[in-house]
């Protein structure tokens, strides 16, 4: 009930201001359109790891829809401004335990601002706004596949930054209030790359994350992850549709200070390969290094254990399962196939993924995913 109450007072505002927007554009310069944005998504992702004890065998199989409903404002100088509302709609399949009001997850409540400046075309997103938004290139040590998928909205302000070689971004999530059973976490993220040749990038990402005390937890962690890398695009060149290296080193600087006191500094080095002809593609992530996420199995003064609400990524990046300190090497293989149906706005992908560790082999997962945004498809119509 609260939530149709929400939902009504939202659209009311938006009328509101839209009606009042009309009646001033004469004035005002502006222009007053309906704005509306409509994504799908489709995941099955079955996850078989009974060889290590990194994570649990699991089968993810749901679909989500993410409208979002309200107004757009656009200036003479083409400035533009949106107002936006919208729910996140989840279910899991075969979950006969959800009632149907149980599937609308999280409201979404958002303003985006799009300018152009030169040659830079610069976006502003603030409130609740699908995770999508966030265009940079992160690592699966900064974000694992299921964190990306369950927790789907960013809370907090989102900037882009886009040059004709060069994007970059930086935003902050706010992922916890403080309150007696909940820890304030927030973290602030940015990742820019930028084309120096033809076939050569230079990028980075990057996170601060600030793990908080609740009302039952005491103690702070302070969560730093960099990345800078180098990345080889020789697609072009050869004539496949993707051959790319990317050298990189990824950085961590963390601290319990309840529990530890000082910092500590993993960190290793991360190299990718990806090549891909008729739509058929490989890519190999290894990295080899120390352990990323050494508070993993920790347990706090609650009781609780650290686990991914301080550590985001893949635990595969954990390097060992059982303990063991020094360097180790975690290995993700994928072997895919990515039909152009409808690119950019419909994507489908059928993938396999094979994981391994320096003991050996880790598990695998079969996947196919479906991505119909609406917004690619009015875009690409203009164009």
């Amino acid at each position: 009930m609260n939530l149709r109450k929400c939902m009504i007072c939202v659209a009311a505002a938006f009328l509101s201001v839209a009606a009042h927007a009309t009646e001033k554009k004469d004035t005002a310069q502006v222009k007053v359109k309906f704005a509306y944005d409509l994504n799908f998504d489709m995941q099955f992702d079955n996850r078989e790891f009974y060889k290590s004890a990194f994570t649990n065998s699991m089968t993810i199989f749901s679909a989500r829809l993410t409208p979002s409903f309200g107004v757009a404002f656009q200036q003479k100088d083409g400035t533009t401004h949106k107002l936006m509302a919208g729910i996140d709609v989840m279910k899991e399949f075969g979950n006969s335990q959800a009632s149907n009001w149980k599937i609308f997850r999280e409201v979404s409540l958002y303003y985006t601002l799009q300018k152009k400046m030169g040659k830079t075309d610069f976006e502003l997103d603030a409130g609740i706004f699908p995770r999508r938004f966030s265009e940079g290139s992160y690592s699966p040590a900064f974000i694992s596949d299921s964190l990306r998928f369950y927790d789907n909205n960013l809370e907090g302000l989102l900037l882009k930054f886009r040059r004709p070689k060069a994007y970059y971004e930086i935003g902050c999530d706010w992922m916890g209030m403080y309150d007696p059973n909940a820890r304030e976490r927030f973290m602030i993220f940015s990742s820019g790359e930028g084309s120096v040749l033809p076939f050569l990038s230079l990028g980075y990402a990057a996170y601060l994350y600030h793990f908080s005390i609740s009302g039952k937890a005491s103690g702070v962690v302070d969560n730093v992850l960099g990345n800078a890398y180098l990345r080889f695009d020789l697609g072009d060149i050869t004539g496949l549709q993707a051959l790319s290296f990317r050298l990189g080193w990824i950085q961590a600087m963390q601290n319990d200070r309840l529990f530890v006191g000082k910092y500590v500094f993993p960190g290793g080095g991360e190299f990718v390969t990806e090549i891909r002809n008729w739509n058929v593609g490989i890519r190999n992530d290894l990295y080899v290094g120390t352990d990323l996420m050494p508070y993993y199995n920790r347990i706090d003064d609650a009781g609780d254990k650290y686990g991914n609400l301080l550590y985001r990524g893949s635990p595969f990046y954990r390097v060992y399962d059982d303990g063991t300190q020094g360097i180790g090497l975690t290995d993700r293989l994928e072997v895919y196939y990515a039909p152009k149906i409808g690119s950019p706005y419909l994507n489908l992908k059928v993938a396999a993924l094979f994981y391994f560790n320096v003991r050996g082999y880790c598990g695998c997962r079969q996947m196919v995913s479906l991505n119909f945004n609406l917004q690619e498809l009015l875009a690409r119509r203009r164009r």
